[in-house]
C-alpha cells in the first residue's frame, strides 16, 4: 500500500513565554523568568515547516490552542469579566496565569500517539489524544487538542480519533514522544515501540516519569494493533534523571532504523531483541546505537541530538537527520555527526534548523511535529487547510508579523489586554488554515 509521512507541526502560538513549569525539562528550568519572543518562535517553526515542504514532503500544521484557559481559571474561583478575572489571578495566584497563558500545545509530538491504517485491525488511521496528566499546564490540553484532531481527521470512514486516556496517574500518557513506528516502508505493516517510564502506582525517586505501560496498553489495544508488533520497553531510569523527560530526548527513528542514545532504555539488549522478533518477516531492524564515550548523557540532554527529525527525503537512498543548531554548536555531537555521515550507515545527512525559541523551553524538532502516515485516500479526506503549502506558510508568516509580540516578559501576562491580542491573533490564524469552527 503506497503512503507518506505528514508531520504535522504545532504553530507556535502568541502567549509563547518561558513559564518553567515543567519539572524534570532542564532547558524549561534554566530559562524560567526570562523574556520570550513569540514573533521570533512562530517565525522559526514555519521555516523549519518550509524546509520540508521545498525538499518535496507533505507538511501539516496543528494551530494554537486558546489562551489563556478561562476554564481553569474560573475554576479556580476566579470569577466577572475576562479583565476582572486575568487582574484577579495575576494578585493572587501568578503562577496559575503562567499556567492559563501555556504555549506548549506547540509541541505536538505530545498532542497523541498515531497508528497508521497499516497496523490496524480496522484499517482506518487511529489518533488518541494524550492526556498530559503529570504536568498542570499540560493536561489542560486535550479537550481542545481532541477538537483540532476531529476537525482536521474528521472522516470516519478513514479516522478514528480517540478521546484521552483517564485523567489518573495509572493512565499518565505524554503521546508520541514515546512512541516510535519502524517499518520497511511507510505503507507497509510495522512494529510500534512504546516507551514507559513507571508502572502504575509505582513511586520512584528523582525527575517524574510521565509515562505508564498500563497508558501504553490501552492505546495498543485501541487502535488494534496485533499483538506481536507491538513491543512495550522500559525507558532507562538514568536517562529520565538526567532530564530526559520524555523518550524521543533519547531516542529516534524511522524507516527500519533506531537511532538512540546507551542509555535510552533500561535494558537495550532486551529492547533490540524484542524489536527484532517483532519485525520477523518485515523489515531488517537498524540500530544505531551512540555510545556514551563518544557522546554522553549531558551532551544529547543539552544539544537535543535525539530530538531531531529522522527523514526518508525524497531522491536520498540514506535518511536525513533534521537537527537543532545546538547539535552543530556542541563538540561532541557535532564530530559525531560528522562521523555518522561519513560511514555507511543508514543516516546519510545531517540539515541543521534555528528553533532557539523553542529549545529554550525544552522542545526540538522532534517535539514540534506530529508525524502522520497516511495513504493518497487519507491524505484526501483530511481537512485540506491544515496541509500547508508555500503560500499558505506566507500568509501564517504574514498573520505573526502583525499580531504577535516580539517580546513576552512573565510580568506582561497580567497585562489584560494581552488576552484580546492572543484571541485576535488565534483566530487570523484560524483564517487562513479554514478552520474557523474551532475559534
Amino acid at each position: 500500500m503506497s503512503a507518506r509521512e505528514v508531520n504535522f507541526d504545532g504553530l507556535i502560538g502568541p502567549s509563547h513565554n518561558y513559564g518553567g513549569l515543567s519539572d524534570g525539562n532542564l532547558a524549561s528550568s534554566r530559562n524560567a523568568g526570562d523574556v520570550s519572543n513569540p514573533r521570533e518562535a512562530a517565525l522559526q517553526g514555519l521555516e523549519k515547516m518550509r524546509t520540508l515542504v521545498r525538499a518535496g514532503l507533505t507538511q501539516g500544521v496543528l494551530p494554537p490552542l486558546p489562551r489563556p484557559n478561562f476554564d481553569l481559571l474560573v475554576s479556580a474561583g476566579f470569577h466577572g469579566t475576562d479583565q476582572q478575572i486575568i487582574d484577579q489571578a495575576a494578585k493572587r495566584a501568578p503562577r496559575l496565569l503562567k499556567v492559563a497563558y501555556s504555549a506548549s500545545s506547540m509541541w505536538t509530538a505530545n498532542a497523541a500517539t498515531v497508528s497508521p491504517s497499516a497496523d490496524t485491525q480496522d484499517g482506518r488511521l487511529h489518533l488518541t489524544a494524550a492526556n498530559l496528566s503529570t504536568m498542570l499546564h499540560r493536561s489542560l490540553e486535550h479537550p481542545d487538542t481532541t477538537a483540532s484532531l476531529q476537525a482536521i481527521f474528521g472522516d470516519d470512514k478513514h479516522f478514528s480519533v480517540h478521546a484521552a486516556l483517564p485523567m489518573h496517574p495509572d493512565f499518565a500518557d505524554e503521546g508520541a514522544a514515546n512512541h516510535v513506528r519502524l517499518c520497511a516502508s511507510h505503507g507497509a505493516p510495522g512494529v510500534e515501540l512504546f516507551v514507559y517510564g513507571r508502572e502504575p502506582g509505582e513511586d520512584r525517586a528523582g525527575f517524574p516519569a510521565r509515562q505508564t505501560r498500563l497508558s501504553a496498553e490501552s492505546i495498543a489495544r485501541a487502535h488494534g494493533l496485533k499483538p506481536d508488533r507491538a513491543v512495550i520497553v522500559r525507558q532507562s531510569p538514568e536517562a529520565i534523571n538526567a532530564g530526559a523527560f520524555h523518550n524521543d530526548v533519547v531516542c529516534v527513528g524511522a524507516a527500519d532504523t533506531l537511532f538512540f542514545h546507551e542509555a535510552a532504555f533500561e535494558n537495550t539488549e532486551a529492547t533490540l531483541a524484542e524489536l527484532r522478533s517483532a519485525a520477523t518477516g518485515l523489515f531488517d531492524l537498524k540500530p544505531v546505537m551512540v555510545p556514551d564515550s563518544e557522546v554522553s548523557l549531558e551532551d544529547a540532554i543539552r544539544s537535543y541530538l535525539f530530538n531531531s527529525q529522522l527523514l526518508v527525503m525524497p531522491g536520498e537512498s540514506r535518511l536525513v537527520l533534521v537537527a537543532p543548531t545546538e547539535v552543530q554548536e556542541a563538540d561532541s555531537t557535532r564530530a559525531y555527526c560528522e562521523r555518522l555521515v561519513a560511514g555507511n550507515g543508514p543516516i546519510g545527512r545531517v540539515q541543521y534548523v534555528d528553533v532557539r525559541q523553542s529549545m529554550r523551553n525544552g522542545g526540538g524538532p522532534a517535539c514540534l511535529r506530529l508525524r502522520v502516515v497516511m495513504t493518497d485516500a487519507e491524505l484526501a479526506a483530511c481537512h485540506q487547510g491544515a496541509l500547508l503549502t508555500e503560500e499558505r506558510i506566507d500568509a501564517l508568516q504574514a498573520v505573526v508579523r502583525t499580531a504577535y509580540r516580539d517580546r513576552l516578559a512573565p510580568e506582561d501576562l497580567a497585562d489584560s489586554s494581552f488576552a484580546d491580542e492572543c484571541r485576535i491573533a488565534r483566530e487570523a490564524l484560524l483564517d487562513v488554515l479554514e478552520l474557523e469552527e474551532l475559534a
